[in-house]
């Protein structure tokens, strides 16, 4: 079945796999959303059925809560939970600082909210995510429904003051109809190419009335384990200021492609 993942799929899997050593027994974790974190949670499921690992998943979104069940993970909330121990999540960039934009899949703001109820968040990433500067994936900026073209035209403004490069903004669509998050809430996706300064730009989004959140998740990053389709990978830890090389090799992990495969 490894044979039949495509490059990328590969370096999604080997960093998926290697970020599940992070999670130990009785550990409250922190589920992510997007296809590096299907992966994410496959690997532990296969830990949880073969290892007898133990571990309550919080997760991102319903899509994951549905996924890390059909897993056999026990699904707890963050209510519940009150304090995590780990998260680990995708991401759609991130640069050397290890800031982030997060949000492709709409699940932005749980995410936000899961990370930074964690000790430390773990983001898992081919290659071709690492950028020099933030914005060449469209920033997701949440908004409330109400009123939304107002926001729109509100953070369309601010942008004009921003150290960007493009400032074209766009509703995210589903099909014919505005795409809605699981708090019922609409996207707004800002092409701007490239962000001088993330921070400020964070700042500024959210103070604005009908925002709810955005995208940047800046100082949450602690580690990230980039992927390669070879099986190589890379663990960058913004803390201890270091880099190490590791690799996983696919043949370990027949079981798991044979379930996906059945």
């Amino acid at each position: 079945m490894s044979a039949e993942l495509s490059p990328i799929d590969k370096a999604k899997f080997v960093a998926a796999r290697r970020a599940a050593d992070f999670v130990e027994d009785g550990m409250r974790v922190g589920l992510g959303t997007g296809s590096t974190a299907a992966w994410l949670v496959r690997c532990l499921g296969e830990m949880v059925r073969e290892n007898g690992l133990r571990i309550r998943g919080v997760p991102t979104s319903s899509r994951t809560a549905s996924l890390a069940r059909d897993e056999g993970i026990e699904v707890i909330t963050l209510d519940e939970a009150r304090w995590l121990d780990i998260t680990i999540d995708g991401a759609d960039e991130f640069d050397g600082a290890l800031n982030l934009i997060k949000g492709g899949g709409g699940a932005l703001l749980q995410e936000k909210i899961v990370a930074t109820a964690s000790d430390r968040m773990v983001v898992i990433a081919d290659a071709a995510k690492e950028v020099a500067h933030l914005g060449a994936f469209p920033l997701p900026v949440e908004v409330v429904p109400f009123g939304w073209r107002t926001t729109e035209a509100l953070v369309a403004e601010a942008l004009e003051s921003m150290d960007v490069m493009g400032r074209e903004t766009a509703l995210r669509m589903n099909g014919t109809e505005p795409y809605v998050t699981d708090e019922g809430n609409y996207i707004l996706d800002l092409r701007l190419g490239r962000i001088g300064n993330a921070r400020q730009l964070a700042l500024v989004l959210n103070q604005m009335p009908g925002v709810v959140e955005n995208g940047l998740f800046i100082d949450i990053c602690d580690t990230v384990v980039v992927g390669h389709g070879d099986g190589r990978l890379e663990l960058r830890d913004i803390n201890a200021g270091t880099v190490t090389e590791d690799r996983v090799d696919f043949a370990d992990n027949e079981n798991l492609f044979r379930d996906l495969g059945e």
